[in-house]
């Protein structure tokens, strides 16, 4: 597999060992969309390869892809391939407004699943910023393999622009999954479902698609495994109308 160093573009050796029984995932420039079959049912394909920078062509095109399955393939599974060093930093997309496409394509993964698609996502080379949370993140259900490369922010960026001492940071990130990059971290938050390791892959997508949660309970998980202790409270109490105490 590829490692969290390696600017390398291993989609298809992902894709093969995803769908064994074959596939149609064409590449164009960095997105990725077409069908496969899985356990000899079809399913839709969308996704980014090569650490892509997601400027407003990426977004739009994935996002095309999100509505031509629901199109033409109401309630097929939709599977998403991430592999993004996040938003493209352009003048030309600021001015473009690129917050507004990347939103654009995280509504309609959402709208996919209010539709009924099942929606999993599989981030198999890296997943940064926003084009993390506009696309892994809006899926039912979100793994990794054990070398993808995820986090919010490199610190020594964090550093700069919340002028917060790097050491300062780097001490937080040896207690605190926020601060800290790794799935393992995503995992402690709830971020992710689970790590896939030491399983056949088309087997673990196959459990996936099986377990695919309706309700979004990663804030739950958060809490559960220690690493988003207020999440669940916060939002409890905002359903119930009640006050929360912070320790």
């Amino acid at each position: 597999m590829q490692s969290r160093e390696d600017g390398g573009d291993n989609w298809q050796a992902v894709a093969g060992q995803l769908f064994p029984q074959g596939h149609g995932i064409v590449r164009q420039g960095a997105v990725l969309s077409g069908s496969a079959r899985l356990n000899g049912q079809p399913v839709a394909v969308v996704g980014t390869c090569g650490h892509a920078a997601i400027g407003v062509e990426v977004a739009l095109a994935q996002a095309r892809a999100v509505l031509d399955a629901m199109r033409d393939h109401p309630g097929r599974p939709i599977i998403l391939l991430v592999d993004t060093q996040g938003q493209r930093l352009r003048r030309r997309d600021e001015m473009l407004g690129i917050n507004r496409y990347m939103a654009h394509l995280g509504k309609c993964i959402d709208l996919a699943r209010r539709r009924g698609h099942k929606v999993v996502a599989l981030v198999y080379g890296q997943a940064l910023s926003g084009g993390f949370v506009t696309s892994g993140l809006m899926a039912n259900a979100c793994y990794a393999l054990p070398d993808a490369a995820i986090r919010v922010m490199a610190l020594p960026a964090m550093s700069r622009i919340t002028r917060v001492p790097l050491e300062r940071l780097q001490q937080l990130a040896t207690g605190h999954p926020v601060f800290a990059p790794g799935p393992e971290n995503y995992l402690r938050m709830g971020g992710l479902a689970a790590i896939w390791e030491g399983s056949a892959m088309h087997i673990a997508l196959t459990m996936a698609l099986h377990d695919c949660p309706r309700l979004d309970f990663r804030a739950a998980q958060g809490a559960q495994r220690g690493g988003r202790k207020l999440a669940a409270a916060i939002i409890d109490a905002i359903v119930e109308g009640r006050h929360v105490q912070a320790p």
